[in-house]
């Protein structure tokens, strides 16, 4: 474990940086928003980290209160990682930065890595409300917990646990474009990009607006 580093300046801002600033933290918290995940998940959807950065951050991350480990019962014996209420709390530092950082995006380019949960963020921005949203994309399947008391994860792979209030299924360039805040997600709805199905009250207004 490496020792922590500090900017020495009585700042907030530069304390928070001396715990979450190094390179791959945020991303390791953008992961585990959507749960406990394993090391090899984790490596397997943070593409061009190594093995030795990943398990130095974890470790880091441990130390400072963002993260636990612990070991699932059997049968599936394995340590899985996840975030603390401390490490929870920068959702809406990461929700900031993804709007900030909107911009930047520009079109997708060919060397660039993407996974279906990372509109997860994006939407979880645009939605309005609260319930259980499931999302359809080329890419693949997740869901998002929308408003509320954030005491679980943000977001999750795969379908929603139970029956969700809004599924919602659109293509990747459409997923682009609001991320990159070139369009809303109402307008998306009203132009026929993203279908909505279910009878929640987030769907209702979605279908509504």
């Amino acid at each position: 474990m490496s020792p922590r580093r500090s900017y020495d300046q009585y700042c907030s801002a530069a304390r928070a940086l001396d715990v979450v600033g190094d390179r791959w933290t945020l991303l390791i918290v953008r992961e585990l928003l959507s749960g406990p995940r394993r090391y090899t998940d984790l490596h397997a959807d943070l593409p061009g980290v190594s093995t030795d950065v990943l398990a130095s951050r974890l470790k880091d991350m441990e130390r400072d209160g963002l993260t636990t480990r612990r070991r699932l019962p059997p049968p599936g014996a394995a340590y899985v990682y996840e975030l603390t209420p401390r490490g929870a709390e920068l959702l809406p530092v990461l929700q900031a930065l993804g709007t900030w950082g909107e911009p930047e995006l520009g079109e997708r380019r060919p060397t660039d890595a993407v996974r279906a949960h990372w509109f997860a963020l994006p939407l979880l921005r645009a939605l309005e409300g609260e319930g259980l949203v499931e999302v359809r994309l080329e890419e693949g399947e997740f869901h998002l917990h929308v408003g509320g008391a954030q005491d679980g994860p943000a977001y999750g792979d795969g379908p929603a646990p139970g029956e969700p209030d809004a599924r919602l299924v659109l293509d990747a360039g459409t997923c682009e474009a609001l991320s990159r805040g070139e369009l809303s997600l109402p307008s998306a709805v009203r132009d026929g990009r993203v279908r909505v199905t279910g009878d929640g009250t987030i769907a209702k207004a979605l279908r509504a607006g």
